[in-house]
């Protein structure tokens, strides 16, 4: 039962979030057409609940500015100034609420990591496709910068939050974050210039 309040708590809060937040959505999309033109949305196939791929979007937040090679520069030289200033503020997330009004995450859960990393967990790790990804979760809320390179620990952090799940704990983790957003503690985000890729050698675990 609990269960399915959260699946219907989510696609509830997401719809009224869409609708309270559209003037800032479209607000930003104006911004990026305009410093840095199309498309508006960093979009990517991300492995969901069961490992299940699903489009994940985000706001863009990086040039395409290539190299004489004609491959793209580092994360970090491709970063804008607003781009910076989306994701310290965390409105570069706010497309996922449309990801979780199609049932493609949930509000509260491990974070949507890439494909490439799901032949790489241990038995444990991948626990983490138990249940839907979220916008934010319990690893997002216990360290963030201060976890950056060690997935060992983000990964604990999942599982146990899927071992310790209830109402009351997404709850907590909701009021943690807008705590974290409005204080701008410690944002980071797996998979961009502050992330260090995962590598796992599961016969040394």
């Amino acid at each position: 039962m609990s269960k399915f309040i959260k699946h219907l708590a989510d696609r509830l809060v997401a719809a009224i979030a869409l609708l309270i937040f559209s003037p800032i959505l479209v607000f930003v999309a104006l911004l990026i057409r305009v410093k840095l033109s199309s498309p508006i949305f960093f979009t990517q196939l991300r492995p969901g609940k069961d490992g299940n791929i699903f489009t994940f979007y985000k706001f863009r937040t990086m040039t395409d500015a290539k190299n004489a090679e004609g491959n793209l520069l580092p994360d970090g030289d491709r970063l804008t100034t607003l781009g910076e200033w989306l994701r310290k503020t965390s409105l570069d997330e706010l497309p996922q609420l449309w990801n979780v009004l199609k049932g493609d995450m949930s509000i509260v859960g491990p974070r949507p990591l890439l494909i490439q990393y799901l032949d790489r967990y241990t038995p444990e790790q991948a626990r983490r496709h138990e249940v839907l990804p979220g916008i934010t979760g319990w690893a997002q809320v216990n360290g963030r910068r201060q976890l950056d390179g060690d997935w060992e620990k983000k990964f604990q952090l999942d599982v146990w939050y899927i071992n310790n799940w209830s109402l009351w704990l997404d709850w907590k983790i909701l009021w943690l974050t807008v705590f974290a957003v409005i204080g701008q503690k410690d944002i980071s985000q797996e998979g961009h210039t502050t992330g260090e890729e995962f590598f796992n050698n599961k016969e040394s675990l």
